[in-house]
């Protein structure tokens, strides 16, 4: 099964990056990727979030874009709390920082990974707006040089970045950031 942005169910959907700065980053990626137009979400704050098992309230914006079929993140960590992002940047500084994945079997998915051994290192709910869809961050550090974010894709997800991806189908490289 594909999803409406055209990467299969499962499949790598979206590589992820930590930046210092969103504002800045988003041109240089928008340049050198050809990723955009950039649609921002300023301070994100889920209501529901745990960090290697406790509750948390981490503040970062982010911003999305697809080069072709591939979408992009970049993540601006506001706050100076432990975080899936302040370990990274701790250990190597600002870059690549995480696979996103999809699926519509969340529960059996994070079975999966769990029982090879990749621990959650950050959840939560992204909300009504999302079908009350959820996010695992899986450590899977040991094994690739980045996280897996394991996103649950409801109708809602789906419909999101289908937006997104609608959006750079013929963007011609200006106004690197989408303002609805």
């Amino acid at each position: 099964m594909d999803t409406s942005f055209g990467q299969p169910v499962g499949a790598i959907c979206q590589i992820a990056f930590t930046v210092p700065d969103l504002r800045s980053a988003i041109p240089v990626f928008a340049d050198r990727m050809h990723a955009g137009p950039w649609t921002v979400m300023e301070h994100v704050r889920p209501a529901t979030q745990h960090y290697r098992g406790k509750p948390t309230d981490q503040d970062v914006s982010l911003a999305v874009a697809f080069t072709g079929s591939m979408m992009v993140e970049l993540i601006e960590q506001h706050d100076p709390g432990p975080s899936v992002y302040r370990e990274t940047i701790d250990r190597k500084g600002h870059g690549f920082h995480h696979f996103a994945v999809t699926s519509t079997a969340f529960d059996a998915a994070e079975a999966a990974y769990l029982a090879i051994g990749y621990q959650a290192a950050f959840t939560a709910g992204m909300g009504p707006a999302f079908g009350d869809a959820r996010v695992t961050y899986l450590d899977t550090t040991r094994d690739l040089p980045g996280m897996i974010e394991l996103i649950e894709l409801t109708p809602e997800v789906d419909a999101f970045f289908g937006s997104i991806k609608a959006l750079s189908d013929d963007w011609d490289g200006t106004e690197p950031i989408h303002r609805p």
